[in-house]
């Protein structure tokens, strides 16, 4: 799953933290998503995490870098084999694979007469399409403006109509596709609270069917969403499709969104905490900690954590986040290309960890990635119970790989992740334990699932609204 406007990592300097996104990064050379539905989302790179991952490369990817970096892989102990002189970089085990490629790119830069021919162009079209056929939707190569855009949008903050968006099969399938076109829809699953989406009239659940009148059929999710990105006073038209009713435009005037990712509140005459996730960035992660802490101080014995619509973020986050309630074990698994599994565990002192305290936590199609980590967690424990609809289904992780040469970079899908049970449910997604059916048209200012969370607690749902504040 991938967001419009994602949560996650920081500027390149640095690599960001582990996310998984739609919409998430790697290491200085390389940072991670999440695990992009990116990554969407969320990457695996934070900054010498103990669960940093890098890219292990593998003589494809390595041919593609000497491309890029000259004669660097000289040091690194590759014999070239005897197509030295002209196949540079390619190590000797790949280079009758390879014949064809360089067969190809030397005709292109030596004897095309259509033009002058742009070498850097042909090199990121080389990158694009290896990426485009490995056919995964969390897989992709970005123009450097395209991948400096996706670290900022991770970050919280950043230059669109502060919407979130994924692709959908059709039917209601909580299935990832690529590209746009009968069977696969781009679907909004959120609005930032007061952002230009919202003000708009953008819902969740409208399917966008144009941007700025052009079909957005035969398109990637990350091509599209960058269309719809732009800078703060310019305008995107989105044609739309909600339920049954005719397709309608919907103009929009972008600006700088600031994502608040937490919102909290009391319910039940304060008998209930509540707490709204909307994204795992470490910001995210902290303010959860610091919500926790004031509940537990004023005593509060029964939490809600609302993470309906949240596409993902942060790996580091989503443990931080869910080791609040679990105090041991593995909070989830990693398995990578080559079979290694690998756990994450609970980091020490969980402000709630207290059995006694009681959490439901309220999940919908729009909770992906990072989001799955820590329901699945929650529910593999028994420490909370599920409440509301099927999951997104996301259980791979991005990371995300910036390139030399001002060559933008890259997210690719580097594991997958499972719960503490060793569930994977990609594609599947996370069964509440106690489902509340979606209402087509919920009478206004009322919230099913919230009211459910209430009930189970044993709390009123008196004059309770909408949770998204």
């Amino acid at each position: 799953m991938s967001d419009i406007d994602p949560v996650a990592p920081a500027p390149a300097a640095d690599p960001p933290p582990d996310p998984f996104d739609s919409e998430s990064p790697a290491s200085s050379a390389a940072p991670v998503a999440p695990v992009t539905p990116g990554t969407p989302s969320a990457p695996i790179t934070s900054p010498r995490s103990p669960h940093r991952r890098r890219i292990t490369p593998t003589h494809l990817s390595i041919a593609v870098v000497a491309v890029l970096a000259g004669t660097a892989l000289f040091l690194s102990g590759y014999s070239l084999g005897r197509h030295d002189a002209t196949t540079p970089g390619t190590p000797s085990t790949e280079q009758q694979a390879f014949v064809p490629f360089w067969d190809a790119y030397q005709a292109i830069t030596q004897q095309y007469a259509g033009g002058t021919v742009d070498r850097k162009t042909v090199i990121e079209g080389a990158i694009k399409g290896m990426i485009d056929s490995l056919g995964d939707p969390f897989s992709q190569y970005l123009s450097s403006e395209d991948y400096k855009r996706s670290l900022q949008g991770i970050s919280g903050q950043f230059e669109g109509i502060g919407a979130g968006i994924t692709s959908a099969r059709t039917g209601g399938s909580n299935a990832q596709c690529t590209p746009f076109g009968p069977t696969c829809e781009m679907v909004v699953t959120s609005t930032v609270s007061g952002a230009p989406a919202e003000k708009a009239g953008l819902k969740a659940a409208d399917v966008i069917t144009e941007i700025d009148g052009v079909a957005v059929a035969g398109s990637t999710l990350d091509a599209a969403v960058a269309k719809v990105r732009g800078a703060r006073g310019t305008v995107v038209t989105l044609t739309i499709v909600r339920g049954a009713a005719a397709p309608q435009d919907i103009r929009i005037t972008r600006d700088v969104i600031v994502q608040k990712e937490v919102v909290t509140r009391t319910l039940a005459n304060g008998a209930v905490g509540y707490i709204q996730i909307t994204g795992f960035s470490d910001t995210a992660a902290a303010d959860v900690v610091s919500a926790l802490r004031a509940d537990v101080a004023a005593g509060q014995r029964k939490v809600i954590l609302d993470l309906r619509g949240n596409p993902g973020g942060f790996v580091t986050a989503a443990r931080t986040v869910a080791s609040q309630f679990i105090s041991s074990g593995p909070i989830f698994w990693q398995q990578d290309a080559r079979g290694h599994v690998v756990a994450t565990t609970a980091e020490p002192g969980g402000v709630a960890t207290d059995p006694s305290l009681r959490l439901v936590v309220l999940i919908d199609k729009g909770s992906a990635s990072a989001s799955e980590i820590v329901a699945g967690a929650l529910q593999d424990d028994r420490r909370a119970t599920l409440i509301g609809q099927v999951s997104y289904g996301k259980g791979t992780v991005q990371e995300w790989q910036p390139l030399p040469n001002d060559t933008g970079g890259f997210r690719l899908t580097i594991a997958k992740w499972l719960t503490p049970n060793k569930r994977w449910i990609n594609h599947i997604g996370l069964t509440p334990d106690v489902v509340v059916p979606t209402t087509p048209t919920p009478a206004p200012g009322t919230d099913p699932v919230l009211n459910k969370a209430l009930e189970v607690l044993g709390a009123s749902s008196a004059g309770v609204t909408e949770a998204a504040a």
